[in-house]
């Protein structure tokens, strides 16, 4: 049980108890989750990308029946997305070569008789019409994971949400804290899904110094109190932590509920991160069209390598292999998927609660804290 306090800027700034934030992953953080990681004093943030405003709203208000803290939702919002149509037209707008690979693979995989349902909802505005709805419920946070959420400062403002924005470089970094988004994280190369390609070591303090005095959170690496110790040292106000939660029981709940991922899959992907060793994922744009770093083995990634098939930027990427994908999850040939996770794996050794991971965060923090005078010894020339 954690007894002393580990307290800083960002618990005022978010009313929360410990500098701890739950990355939203799209693939497992429903309200169970998020609502297990307010309970333990951090920010619990729902990942929403695949969701029907509709849907979005409901996760929302049950995640409230779950707690009485403060949350977040996540929304990737990449810059360059038509404003008109719908997902299904632009299907009508890949490329020949690779629509002939992918149904080739298919065949080959034995998926072709399933196709993803596409919801008649999902237009291309659909991040936007997303944004809607958690400012209509009054979250008290908007992450965007992907992306910037600087075109709606004035109106989260408005109603008092506080924007979160995630960045990879300098020059992004200084950009949002000019639109006056409210808190910036700064994601390391080391990080699971879309990550950028500088070490959270370098990254974290020049974005410290360039958006100074907005505050900054580091993301990417962090997997026990360690990171959490090194964050700080580093002049960040807190920690952004992903792939730890993953491996919780209760990760993916809901996401099995709406028929996003089978039990089966989420299953996998807990196993494959406890088993990998922190060479065990790698880097690619053939999940959603941006670099993304997911774990391994993955056979779909391996064939498709092998053949050479150029991928398309997003959304066309994702769009492209919807089907592809939805039929490998629906008959179980999890050997062909893998999930987002970062390079920590190898130091994650079995599942936990989000509140022992929590727990253990903090501690372990406050212990290397405390230390430090003692074991570092600062002498006079």
């Amino acid at each position: 049980m954690v007894e002393k306090v580990l307290h800083t800027k960002l618990c005022d700034l978010l009313g929360i108890e410990y500098p701890i934030i739950l990355a939203g992953m799209g693939s497992v953080a429903g309200p169970t989750l998020a609502a297990a990681v307010s309970n333990a004093g951090g920010m619990g943030v729902l990942g929403v990308t695949h969701l029907t405003p509709e849907q979005i709203r409901d996760w929302i208000r049950r995640t409230r029946e779950l707690t009485d803290k403060p949350f977040g939702v996540d929304i990737l919002l990449p810059a360059g997305l038509p404003t008109s149509g719908t997902m299904l037209d632009l299907q009508g707008l890949l490329p020949a070569q690779q629509v002939a690979y992918v149904e080739k693979l298919r065949k080959e995989l034995g998926v072709d008789d399933i196709k993803w349902r596409w919801e008649t909802s999902l237009t291309t505005d659909l991040p936007r019409r997303q944004v809607e709805v958690v400012l209509e419920e009054r979250v008290p946070v908007l992450f965007c994971g992907l992306g910037s959420p600087a075109w709606v400062v004035p109106d989260a403002h408005a109603v008092g949400t506080k924007l979160i924005g995630m960045v990879g470089n300098v020059k992004n970094a200084r950009r949002e804290a000019e639109k006056q988004v409210d808190i910036i994280v700064a994601q390391g190369h080391e990080a699971g899904g879309h990550t950028g390609r500088i070490g959270t070591l370098a990254l974290v303090p020049q974005v410290v110094d360039a958006v100074s005095p907005t505050p900054v959170v580091a993301a990417g690496g962090v997997g026990d109190g360690r990171g959490v110790a090194a964050a700080l040292a580093l002049g960040a106000v807190g920690v952004l932590v992903g792939t730890a939660f993953v491996v919780t029981h209760e990760a993916g709940v809901e996401h099995v509920e709406i028929g996003q991922r089978s039990q089966v899959e989420i299953d996998n992907l807990k196993r494959k991160i406890l088993e990998a060793t922190e060479e065990d994922t790698k880097i690619t744009r053939i999940i959603s069209g941006k670099t993304l770093r997911s774990v391994l083995p993955n056979k779909l990634i391996d064939i498709w390598e092998k053949d050479g098939v150029p991928t398309l930027p997003m959304p066309f990427q994702s769009i492209l292999i919807a089907d592809l994908l939805e039929g490998l999850r629906r008959k179980g040939k999890t050997e062909y998927l893998g999930g987002p996770a970062g390079q920590v794996c190898g130091m994650l050794k079995g599942l936990k609660s989000a509140k022992q991971v929590i727990d253990e965060l903090v501690e372990d923090a406050i212990r290397i804290l405390e230390a430090l005078p003692r074991d570092v010894i600062i002498r006079k020339s």
